[in-house]
């Protein structure tokens, strides 16, 4: 005999991996955007089901108007079409959006090597309704970019093996000459939470990712510029906790007007060269505790 399902009150129920078209006005241009969300609501003990047609009828109503009315931020959208959810969905007191998108910005090692990189944008917007009827909406946007590190430890090991195959190399300057070791495709996503009356420019935040990353990666390289990228790298070898390290720790300076209440969520994946794992790591912080110099 089953037990009665509908006692219990289910957290999220949605729907996932819808694509749509969405007009974002930026300074200078108007981008269209290829956007995956996933929209959700909170399913109370006394329905069996949600009205998961609305979901997609709200995304598409929000996504059309941008057509002629395009929307000032992917996260303003995400907000959006948290309020209709709750709006049109009375029984339900929380109203989740995610959405990620591919982001282009023009990028090169030099200025005539410029083209289109690709990066991921994110957006998220978590809507809950008060038992008086008000309704607050959180949200966050971030992004993610793809980079390189090279691997301090390989290359200690690599310069004392060389100082003994080669003794002629044990020169003083031997110890600031960029040396040999492993590299790894490395991923790192910065997402900000905001509180009323923040924002953040998502150009800035992967410009702080790249940053904090070994060297940034490119989709145009001749031979001299692919050689400029491995220095550039091997120059700053990182550990994944370097990365993670090193971006939280840019961020009072490269954003001095988000408030101190924002938390910012942070996340570094190295796909490893020659270990058959990958290594990562993640931390979430409020910026007023960066500022303060949180150890904590």
């Amino acid at each position: 005999m089953h037990p009665d399902r509908g006692r219990l009150r289910l957290r999220s129920v949605g729907v996932s991996g819808i694509r749509k078209p969405l007009n974002v006005q930026r300074p200078d241009r108007v981008n269209t955007l290829a956007v995956t969300f996933h929209i959700a609501v909170d399913l109370p003990s006394d329905r069996k089901g949600s009205d998961l047609s609305r979901n997609a009828e709200i995304l598409a109503g929000i996504v059309d108007e941008t057509v002629t009315r395009p929307v000032d931020s992917l996260e303003s959208a995400c907000r959006s079409i948290a309020r209709e959810l709750l709006a049109r969905h009375a029984y339900a007191t929380e109203a989740f959006v995610e959405a990620s998108a591919e982001y282009f910005l023009r990028r090169g090692i030099s200025e005539d090597k410029r083209s289109f990189e690709d990066y991921t944008l994110l957006a998220e917007a978590h809507a809950t309704r008060a038992p008086g009827g008000e309704v607050r909406v959180e949200r966050a946007v971030g992004a993610e970019a793809v980079g390189m590190t090279a691997c301090p430890c390989a290359m200690e090991t690599c310069r004392d093996a060389l100082s003994r195959e080669f003794p002629a190399l044990r020169a003083p300057e031997l110890k600031d000459l960029p040396m040999i070791t492993h590299n790894q495709r490395n991923r790192t996503r910065l997402v900000f939470e905001l509180v009323d009356g923040d924002s953040v420019e998502v150009d800035e935040i992967i410009d702080a990712i790249e940053a904090a990353q070994s060297s940034p990666t490119y989709a145009i390289l001749k031979r001299g510029d692919e050689g400029q990228v491995v220095l550039d790298a091997h120059r700053r070898p990182k550990f994944v906790e370097d990365v993670l390290r090193d971006l939280l720790a840019s961020l009072p300076t490269r954003f001095p007007r988000v408030g101190d209440s924002v938390t910012v969520r942070a996340s570094t994946v190295s796909e490893e060269s020659i270990h058959k794992y990958n290594v990562e790591a993640s931390h979430r912080v409020s910026l007023g505790d960066l500022r303060r110099g949180a150890r904590a």
